[in-house]
């Protein structure tokens, strides 16, 4: 078994589950059957209104026995992103993690099944590549510690027709550079494209890279958490990844991810 989750969504994209002890205590509950010792909650940043810093603190007064991490996801959408980024800045000393994330290129998101007709509209080529230039810009923004499913473009199996691997070394190098980690997720096992994010290609060449790791479930109920980490414990054992990052107040601790 895996010791950390560190990307989980208690509200559910939902706006009628602020945290609340009714709300929180299923996930310690469940990361405590699991073995889970360490779990950060990533709200989207859109649903802020909805977050507690004091419920999170009472939640980790509560269960002492497991790390709980005041965390969210900042990612790029056009409507609420900048109130987001300001809302991270204002809060930056009070959270241990931030999550940056991409799911809107041109315009549309991508990875919701409403929008699918909208990749006929564009080359697909020009797609991964403003998506890249998404994953590039949120890392250069100094408000994220990890990096989050980093080729979820490839969600709905459209993949591209040219070679990227110059793109794929670009965006690694820079989130080297600004010494981010990046995330390895179970998330797209439960989607259409049947397979961890990022792809294995991408992983080793991370990892080619001296760049360290957050593993993730990306759970909207407790549930979720952890799933199919029977399969990500496999992949982290056939890739020899032997540490994985863990944060306290934005502060990177490398831990061995198995029990």
């Amino acid at each position: 078994m895996l010791v950390a989750d560190y990307h989980n969504h208690p509200q559910a994209h939902r706006t009628d589950l602020p945290y609340s002890p009714q709300v929180l205590q299923p996930w310690a509950d469940r990361a405590r059957d699991l073995g889970l010792k360490d779990i950060a909650l990533t709200d989207h940043d859109r649903y802020k209104a909805g977050f507690c810093f004091d419920e999170i603190s009472k939640l980790q007064e509560a269960n002492p026995d497991i790390k709980i991490r005041a965390g969210i996801e900042l990612d790029n959408d056009p409507e609420t992103s900048a109130d987001g980024r300001n809302w991270v800045e204002t809060n930056w000393d009070q959270l241990d993690f931030v999550l940056g994330s991409v799911h809107f290129v041109k315009g549309f998101a991508f990875d919701h099944p409403n929008y699918i007709a909208e990749y006929d509209k564009h080359d697909i080529n020009d797609l991964y590549r403003d998506y890249y230039a998404g994953i590039k810009a949120m890392a250069s923004s100094g408000l994220v510690d990890s990096m989050a499913h980093l080729d979820l473009i490839k969600i709905f199996k459209f993949f591209p027709t040219e070679d990227l691997t110059e793109l794929y070394h670009e965006v690694l190098d820079l989130i080297k550079a600004k010494d981010l980690s990046m995330e390895i997720s179970t998330a797209g096992l439960r989607k259409p494209i049947r397979e961890i994010y990022p792809e294995t290609k991408l992983i080793e060449m991370a990892k080619t890279k001296a760049i360290s790791f957050t593993i993730a479930g990306d759970a909207h109920a407790a549930q979720d958490l952890a799933h199919n980490y029977d399969k990500l414990e496999a992949l982290l054992r056939q890739l020899e990844i032997n540490e994985v990052a863990v944060y306290e107040q934005h502060q990177r601790q490398m831990i061995s991810p198995f029990l």
